[in-house]
């Protein structure tokens, strides 16, 4: 990232992007321009490769004046947490063609891994891609951050059997980034999801809680504070943090797991119609998360509507065959009587919409 003194060098000016990634060695411009009319603000952005000229992703904001500073705010959240998606598809496909690749480059083929959805094998590979890049550079600390959320991912997903043994690597890995960076937010938020997942939901908040203080635009914090609201048996506070994760990044690629905490969250309150709404709602977003289709078969299957139940049982199955009601019972997070009476709830529904016992 290059200095805004250097770049306010070239305000005004009929830019070469091309020339300009050469002088400043920079692979990617922000280009942007404002307008007024009136009580109203018009922000446009546009992201632009360097190396080739063409655009990659263009934005217009239009906000009134009314509050300029939270106006301001709300931009850069957006803009940083939109930015972040756009240039982790970039670099993995630049970094597709790399003869041979540095640890930053598996890092960010990593996380695109991640980004085409939450089954095993998109996981698996992801892991292999940060696996690759610690093998480089054992201290990095975005890989050891992102390993850390792809075992916490499988092991919270009712993925595999090895829960424990996932949980207790992630919670190594973000140990170990923070004591190479102390103050790295993205730190704070694995081990605080690591905590949740572990029946330690209070610490888990105090830690997303920190990792927010270091960067008020990590948008994902907030939906996992939302995850760890649901664990206390708190699931009518979940929707609130959640739609703050969406209002700082409408599309982030992570949005379908925020949308399908909503959906967990209304069913632990008992408000099935919103949890089958905000349910498909994330399937739409994504539809390669095996568990959404459960959670969605079971409020449906609540709701006696079990044909659409079954027909959503048969899609999570069909995306992961593994999947019983025993390993989504053995696999507790919590001992909060809410949640442990709503996952009954959740049993129940599944067995009536034909999910396997195990």
């Amino acid at each position: 990232m290059i200095a805004r003194n250097t770049a306010f060098t070239f305000k005004g000016k009929p830019v070469d992007v091309k020339k300009l990634g050469r002088e400043l060695n920079v692979r990617y411009v922000l280009k942007g321009s404002v307008q007024r009319g009136g009580n109203r603000l018009r922000v446009n952005v546009q992201l632009v490769d360097a190396g080739t000229g063409n655009h990659l992703w263009a934005e217009r904001f239009d906000k009134a004046i009314a509050d300029l500073f939270d106006m301001q705010d709300e931009i850069v959240s957006r803009l940083a947490n939109t930015l972040n998606t756009q240039l982790v598809t970039a670099e993995a496909r630049r970094a597709e063609t790399t003869m041979h690749p540095d640890t930053m480059d598996l890092y960010f083929l990593g996380r695109a891994s991640v980004n085409k959805g939450a089954t095993l094998e998109n996981l698996r590979q992801a892991q292999g891609f940060f696996e690759r890049a610690l093998a480089l550079d054992p201290a990095n600390v975005a890989a050891l951050v992102a390993t850390a959320l792809v075992d916490v991912a499988i092991g919270g997903s009712f993925l595999t059997d090895d829960r424990a043994k996932r949980f207790a690597a992630a919670e190594t890995a973000s140990t170990k980034a923070l004591s190479v960076a102390p103050n790295f937010a993205g730190a704070h938020l694995a081990l605080g999801a690591v905590h949740i997942a572990t029946n330690r939901a209070a610490e888990g908040i105090v830690q997303c809680e920190q990792a927010l203080a270091l960067d008020q635009n990590l948008a994902d914090a907030h939906a996992i504070i939302g995850w760890a609201k649901f664990h206390l048996g708190r699931g009518a506070e979940t929707v609130a943090h959640v739609h703050e994760a969406l209002r700082l990044s409408p599309r982030d690629d992570g949005a379908f797991r925020w949308m399908m905490l909503i959906g967990i969250a209304k069913s632990q309150i008992g408000a099935y119609e919103e949890a089958v709404m905000w349910l498909r709602r994330s399937i739409d977003s994504n539809r390669s998360m095996p568990y959404t289709h459960f959670a969605l078969a079971a409020a449906l299957a609540l709701l006696e509507r079990l044909d659409e139940a079954r027909a959503a049982a048969k899609t999570g199955l069909a995306l992961d065959p593994a999947f019983t009601i025993r390993r989504f019972q053995r696999q507790l997070s919590s001992d909060n009587p809410t949640y442990l009476a709503e996952r009954e709830h959740v049993s129940e529904g599944m067995r009536l919409a034909g999910v396997p016992e195990g």
